[in-house]
């Protein structure tokens, strides 16, 4: 079956951009994480603006890509195999089944995560701490299901060009 050209060039432009959502995290990941992260060490935020910005850098890729693939990606990547689209969490479940994320509840997990970052670490640096360290063992995790989307929409456009 051939694919629309503007559904093709989405697919494409998906592609590029998870791809890139996906190092840009990993690199940040790295940086904020290099050393120990605690509540006594996230403290210094309000004299180091370097931490400040690595921190904030974090959330925001962290919850970008989320966003971006689940949002963005996933219908797209359903519409483009004739999939039926629903529901957010529909649409995660089907992926779920199709073997392109590991669980929807993680998936959910990360949501909720993601959200206590944002709203949390003004307030309580405990909280802000142990949300980021459950968000940094979820990176691999965003970012390998990053790379399955990606597998998946590629195959999708090789078999429409021929």
């Amino acid at each position: 079956m051939k694919l629309d050209e503007g559904l093709r060039l989405r697919l494409q432009f998906l592609c590029r951009v998870v791809q890139k959502e996906a190092h840009y995290l990993q690199e940040t990941d790295a940086r904020l994480f290099a050393d120990a992260l605690s509540a006594k060490s996230l403290e210094a935020i309000t004299q180091d603006p370097l931490l400040a910005e690595r921190l904030d850098a974090f959330v925001s890729r962290f919850g970008r890509l989320q966003d971006t693939l689940a949002d963005k990606f996933l219908p797209t990547l359903l519409d483009a195999l004739a999939e039926p689209k629903a529901s957010a969490i529909d649409n995660l479940d089907r992926a779920e089944k199709l073997g392109w994320l590991e669980s929807t509840d993680d998936w959910l997990e990360m949501r909720k995560l993601r959200n206590q970052m944002v709203h949390e670490y003004i307030e309580d640096l405990v909280i802000l701490s142990n949300a980021l360290k459950v968000g940094h063992e979820f990176v691999h995790t965003l970012v390998d299901t990053a790379g399955r989307f990606v597998v998946q929409a590629q195959r999708r456009i090789a078999i429409s060009l021929n």
